[in-house]
């Protein structure tokens, strides 16, 4: 029910935002491999507690939608109480990590929790459940710049506006499979919204402006080549991303969600992370 791999999504970012914090105060954090495993921790717990509660949320619209009725709930591979089970200990596992990386941290989880937890409810309601999304995993880099350091620095709001826009570009892309059956079933989403041409628009001007960020973000931190080269790639994956989906073709559109998606993360931690450890 939980693919480990889909954590790939938030973790590069969440360490980037570790590490952009951990640079912005010269270095001085105490304890650095033990927040950094409690940091890991909250981020798995955190997203399969999310992933979790969307299928015990969502396990009934799951069963009449062709797509996502082999899901473990709706076919009967895993039973209601087990899931809640489990989602009840991933969120104390949760906590746990929230409350051994700093008051400050623990006093802001159930706050993070509310975030990533009231997604699951807005596509009843909002056709912005794709910005919610976001919100949930751009919450990820100033959580954990937090983690390490113990304070807050806003620079690190543009990483979280970033991932935000990428997430929701990519969603509103995801969600274009399901335009037919979200519109029967009175579900809402950007391309119920505005139609499937404009959506993938809306989706293209939001990349755009996750690139802006991280333009900015590099330029506030006053990072160096590796870390530009880094945008560079992200830009060049979702160019080719967007070129894998047309209106009338959705056909390649898991190779356009996970796989591509998963290499923008990758290269993109991968490449700050070298560029902030040098400039360190």
């Amino acid at each position: 029910m939980i693919k480990f791999e889909h954590s790939v999504f938030a973790l590069p970012f969440a360490i980037t935002g570790a590490l952009l914090a951990w640079h912005g105060v010269g270095g001085q954090v105490s304890g650095l491999a033990a927040k950094f495993a409690w940091i890991l921790l909250a981020m798995i717990s955190a997203r399969s507690a999310a992933m979790a509660f969307n299928r015990l949320l969502d396990r009934h619209i799951d069963a009449q939608n062709p797509r996502t009725a082999s899901r473990h709930l709706p076919a009967g591979l895993l039973q209601v109480r087990f899931v809640w089970l489990f989602f009840a200990v991933t969120v104390a596992l949760f906590l746990l990590a929230s409350a051994m990386l700093g008051p400050l941290c623990l006093w802001l989880s159930p706050v993070a929790l509310g975030v990533i937890l009231f997604y699951s409810f807005t596509k009843r309601f909002t056709s912005l459940s794709h910005l919610v999304l976001g919100l949930a995993l751009g919450i990820a880099p100033m959580a954990a710049g937090i983690a390490l350091t113990g304070s807050i620095d806003w620079r690190l709001a543009a990483l979280t506006a970033a991932v935000m826009c990428w997430t929701a570009g990519f969603d509103i892309i995801y969600a274009c499979q399901d335009y037919e059956f979200d519109r029967t079933a009175g579900l809402h989403s950007i391309p119920v919204r505005l139609g499937l041409s404009r959506a993938l628009r809306v989706s293209q001007l939001l990349h755009v402006v996750m690139i802006g960020c991280l333009l900015w973000l590099w330029q506030a931190y006053d990072l160096g080549g590796l870390a530009f080269a880094g945008i560079g790639i992200t830009a060049a994956l979702l160019l080719y991303e967007h070129s894998l989906v047309k209106p009338t073709d959705f056909s390649r559109v898991d190779a356009a969600f996970f796989a591509v998606n998963g290499w923008v993360s990758v290269i993109f931690g991968v490449c700050w992370t070298a560029d902030i450890l040098w400039l360190s």
